[in-house]
């Protein structure tokens, strides 16, 4: 498992927060990986020893049924957020390369202690495991409540600017990336008690069916805190319980520890690896930093003398097109081809399961070398919302509007050229664009100058919501086609994806370019002064 968990890091690390052995050209790393898994699988079962059946080794079901839900449990963190880490990044808004470094740090002194000093884990007993993982999961849920942003039910709240980060946001941060090994270790210790007790095969079915009901119920839970607004009855439990559901897979590796026997690990006193097994790690390791300082962004300076800005707003339905194919290539190429110089992305809060837990704000600016905030972080199960930038971002902040179903939020920052400096508001509003939360936006805009407000907006030029916006702001796709008509047949009622910007502002082209990349069309446009 420890093998498996570095080799998934590095695979993310390569491709920006995109599992590269799952995507595109490199699929095949998947196929060589399962084949040797297979071979070390036979070999395995070849040299294993059957041990005697003894009364100590009787094991009973509900007890088989505990540890297997502890296995599960330890999969369930994995998959969740440390095969992952650009996951725990956008959870804290941490630098990704620190906590890249503090994994793979860890991962190699676990190496290093089944090489060289095994039996400082075979000695470990279970009130030093417990203990060792209830500190571990009280570390991982204060983790994620620090950022978790605790939301007023009175529309008066708002706008609600997000909670500063301190330092010590950090601190549960950093101890629960030095414990977070337990659940290797924990993975280890169960395994071994089911080899040791090796209970029937119909036992073995039913308690991994109950550990598998587990493992269902944690996706599930963990999808409801994004989608708890389109879930009857159980759904608004989850709204603002990302913490609890950690919590919960939490307590599922935790008090299995209760069932397994103190001698546990006494076969891990000698050796259980090859010599080459810390070295393996550690070199995987390695490539996971480097991968990360390589594959970074590194904007080139544009031109300060621009007196032209280039904007691109589109929703990017998570990278999926409009057939609801995976498609970060296709959209990029979209984006690409625009050349814009800012970008606001909306729906692009990938980095959970229901993403693939991918990175898709990290994929597009390392490939695109831009500089990138991504607005606000996924605790909160808010719709993703990013800005890219050929210009570096100056102070970059979120605030909140008051959402009676999914949340939502605008993100507001500053670049510079040309001896201008913009204020760009990047949004994505419920559905139907509540007039609550476009009031709420408009509120942010007084006393602002060079303002272009961006997004998916979900209200259509025939709504209050609109008018209201225009009462402050242009359209800038009518001040580049004021009789409502342009070149490429768009249908204006129908628009719900806009960019607006002062008054005065001179509109240079304003188009949408629709195509299957996405279910909604990205939309282009061009001011001069």
């Amino acid at each position: 498992m420890t093998v498996g968990l570095s080799l998934s890091i590095l695979f993310r690390v390569l491709g920006s927060g995109l599992d590269v052995s799952t995507y595109g050209r490199f699929q095949f790393i998947g196929w060589v990986l399962a084949i040797a898994a297979g071979v070390l699988l036979f070999d395995l079962l070849e040299s294993k020893e059957p041990t005697a059946d003894t009364d100590r080794n009787r094991p009973t079901l509900w007890r088989t049924a505990g540890i297997s839900v502890g296995l599960i449990s330890a999969l369930v963190l994995a998959y969740f957020a440390f095969t992952s880490p650009n996951v725990i990044a956008r959870w804290t808004g941490a630098s990704y390369l620190l906590i890249i470094s503090a994994i793979v740090l860890t991962l190699c002194l676990l190496a290093f202690l089944l090489m060289s000093k095994p039996h400082l884990i075979a000695a470990l007993t279970p009130k030093i495991i417990l203990v060792w993982n209830v500190l571990f999961v009280l570390s991982m849920a204060l983790t994620i409540l620090g950022h978790q942003v605790k939301f007023p039910s009175d529309a008066g709240g708002y706008p609600l600017p997000e909670p500063s980060v301190t330092l010590w946001h950090h601190v549960p941060l950093i101890f629960m990336l030095v414990l977070f090994p337990i659940i290797l270790i924990d993975f280890m210790f169960f395994a071994q008690t089911l080899a040791d007790e090796r209970p029937s095969p119909r036992m073995l079915g039913g308690s991994f069916g109950l550990g598998s009901l587990f493992l269902l119920l944690m996706i599930f839970a963990q999808i409801f805190t994004t989608v708890y607004d389109y879930i009857p009855l159980v759904g608004p439990f989850f709204r603002d319980k990302f913490w609890f559901v950690f919590l919960l897979a939490g307590t599922g590796l935790t008090l299995p520890v209760l069932l397994v026997r103190g001698d546990a690990l006494r076969s891990l006193s000698k050796p259980q690896t090859g010599s080459l097994f810390p070295g393996t790690i550690a070199l995987v390791g390695l490539a996971a930093i480097v991968g990360v300082i390589l594959t970074a962004p590194y904007p080139v300076a544009s031109p300060d003398q621009k007196t032209t800005l280039r904007i691109l707003t589109y929703n990017i339905q998570q990278g999926y097109s409009e057939h609801g194919l995976k498609n970060y290539d296709g959209q990029l190429d979209v984006i690409r081809g625009v050349d814009a110089d800012i970008i606001g992305l909306q729906e692009c809060d990938t980095n959970r399961i229901a993403g693939g837990n991918s990175d898709v704000v990290r994929y597009f600016a390392d490939r695109l070398d831009l500089y990138s905030y991504y607005g606000p972080k996924t605790t909160p199960g808010t719709f993703g919302i990013a800005l890219l930038s050929k210009y570096p971002i100056e102070n970059p902040r979120t605030f909140y509007m008051y959402s009676e179903g999914e949340q939502t939020a605008t993100l507001e920052a500053q670049i510079t050229m040309g001896g201008k400096t913009f204020n760009l508001f990047v949004t994505h509003l419920g559905n139907g664009g509540p007039m609550v939360q476009q009031q709420a936006i408009v509120q942010e805009l007084e006393g602002k100058e060079n303002v272009v407000l961006m997004g998916d907006f979900n209200f259509r030029p025939d709504t209050e919501q609109y008018r209201l916006t225009v009462e402050a702001l242009e359209d800038s796709w009518l001040l580049k086609w004021p009789q409502g008509a342009d070149d490429q047949g768009i249908d204006p009622a129908r628009r719900i994806d806009h960019v607006f910007v002062s008054p005065g502002t001179t509109v240079v082209d304003s188009r949408y370019l629709a195509g299957p990349q996405s279910d909604h069309p990205a939309m282009m446009t061009e001011i001069e002064w």
